[in-house]
């Protein structure tokens, strides 16, 4: 008999498909990959980025690592799922600040964002991303991807203002300050403050950077 080179196993090298596995229907699949992402905000919120691995997501979920990998890829494909799911709330803040004209925008979206802090509900995966990102680059890096995508240019494309994304970056970076000061390291008096309160006090600057002119790269 003559001798042959048996050639590789047959997908052997090939990309990883996405997709749902063979033989499981589609409302499976998608329940699977929903455990998945639950089990995966729950592993990045309690270990942090660089402790959570896919084989903890994967047990956390009572599935094989590899069926993590199959619906999402690597970690920072996992991370970035998680993120966009825990975005959601933060979505509608175009819908938001389009429900109104000019006057009162300050205080709509300052009220809408610290309205999505005070939630219990949004804000516990939000501070395990914030975590995250905040100790590992990597985790960083997805996460401004996503926010500059997802919400900041989504908000400029509601302006009708010259600049509209240098003014969308003032105005979050001086929510993000109270997030970070009120929320993850909790610093008094603005960790107990009453947030009618820091609405009345920070809409004037959130008005300001969104509708006045005089706000622009460069200016004195």
């Amino acid at each position: 008999m003559s001798a042959t080179s048996a050639g590789p196993p047959s997908g052997a090298g090939a990309p990883r498909r996405r997709g749902r596995p063979a033989g499981t229907s589609a409302g499976a699949a998608a329940g699977t990959r929903e455990r998945i992402l639950g089990a995966a905000r729950e592993e990045f919120s309690a270990r942090g980025y660089d402790r959570t691995s896919v084989r903890s997501i994967g047990k956390a979920a009572g599935v094989d690592a590899a069926l993590v990998h199959h619906y999402f890829g690597t970690k920072e494909q996992v991370f970035a799922a998680a993120i966009e799911l825990s975005f959601g709330p933060a979505l509608e803040l175009p819908g938001a600040m389009a429900a109104g004209g000019p006057d009162g925008l300050g205080e709509r979206v300052a009220r809408f964002m610290l309205g999505v802090w005070e939630n219990p509900v949004s804000r516990e995966p939000l501070l395990a991303i914030v975590r995250s990102a905040v100790s590992n680059e990597r985790a960083a890096a997805v996460f401004r991807g996503l926010v500059g995508r997802m919400v900041l240019a989504r908000v400029a494309g509601e302006l009708r203002v010259p600049d509209p994304e240098f003014r969308v970056q003032l105005a979050a970076a001086q929510l993000v300050g109270i997030v970070m000061l009120r929320y993850v390291v909790k610093v008094e008096p603005i960790a107990s403050a009453r947030g009618e309160d820091l609405v009345a006090v920070v809409a004037p600057t959130i008005q300001r950077y969104l509708t006045d002119p005089d706000v622009r790269p460069g200016a004195a």
